[in-house]
């Protein structure tokens, strides 16, 4: 593909009961999707010369690429999980600490703000919206209202 990045196509087929299994079997022993197990399949299936003319070996190349790319996502995740837990820490460390008679309402405080955050957290999680989707679009706004301005 030159120039933009295309959008995929869709494709529904039909396969075999142990076919789909097979598949369902080894994109969840990989991490992926069936879609994108598939999609690796078939490019191997359509350009066997990227793996020296034999099909089971740019199958395999297009598995391995699979798996490098669940490594960077694995990464990026335990990246994230330790800044958010330094965020914290350091949070915690900063914060100065309460007398006796202000932790008891600081506790119930603190606990009625959990209840809310895991509330809002489980409905968040349940709907298709994400904190990275809502700051693009805030950023998107505020860009095209600066350019507005001008």
């Amino acid at each position: 593909m030159s120039g933009a990045r295309q959008k995929k196509k869709r494709l529904s087929v039909y396969l075999e009961p142990h076919l789909w299994k097979g598949l369902r079997t080894q994109a969840a022993r990989r991490s992926v999707s069936d879609s994108l197990l598939a999609e690796a399949a078939i490019a191997a299936w359509l350009d066997p010369e990227g793996a020296g003319g034999d099909p089971k070996a740019s199958l395999q190349a297009a598995v391995q690429r699979l798996d490098r790319r669940q490594a960077r996502i694995e990464r990026d995740l335990s990246i994230s999980v330790e800044t958010l837990a330094l965020f914290i820490r350091l949070w915690f460390t900063s914060m100065p600490g309460l007398s006796d008679s202000m932790a008891a309402a600081a506790r119930a405080q603190g606990g009625e703000r959990y209840d809310r955050f895991v509330e809002m957290l489980g409905r968040r999680l349940a709907s298709d919206r994400r904190f990275r989707t809502d700051v693009e679009r805030e950023a998107n706004e505020g860009s095209d209202a600066a350019v507005k301005k001008e």
